[in-house]
């Protein structure tokens, strides 16, 4: 997992595909963190991009730099303890001028069941499960 992870952080924007009814929606995002061992992502729970992992879990991540990219399959699993809201925000301090731990709009959710998959045109595919 350190390998997706360090691509993540490294590519600095992924885009996180949901489903709202039979419509895919895809948006940027920044946020990755590791927290209990686990990868997690994070967002606002005012935000549609919320009512969409909370109806449907099943998520996708993708995310590219210097001609390869990654791509983590998932469900997303919502953590309700401020320790893991702490943890994020302070990975992204940045945000703490929008959200906090305690706020009752903070979310972050970790990966359950997730793949990895790292390609490029020059490389097979690396599958990562974790």
């Amino acid at each position: 997992m350190e390998k997706v992870v360090q691509f993540l952080k490294d590519a600095e924007v992924y885009y996180l595909a949901t489903v709202d009814g039979d419509q895919p929606r895809v948006r940027p995002f920044g946020t990755v963190n590791v927290f209990d061992g686990k990868l997690y992502i994070q967002t606002g729970k005012v935000k549609e991009v919320s009512r969409q992992i909370h109806a449907n879990p099943k998520v996708e991540i993708c995310a590219f730099k210097n001609g390869a990219w990654l791509r983590v399959a998932g469900e997303l699993v919502e953590d309700e303890r401020i320790e893991a809201k702490k943890a994020m925000l302070d990975a992204y301090p940045s945000l703490q001028g929008m959200y906090s731990a305690e706020d009752g709009n903070t979310e972050v959710f970790y990966f359950k069941s997730a793949t990895a998959t790292f390609s490029s045109f020059t490389a097979a595919p690396e599958v990562v499960a974790f």
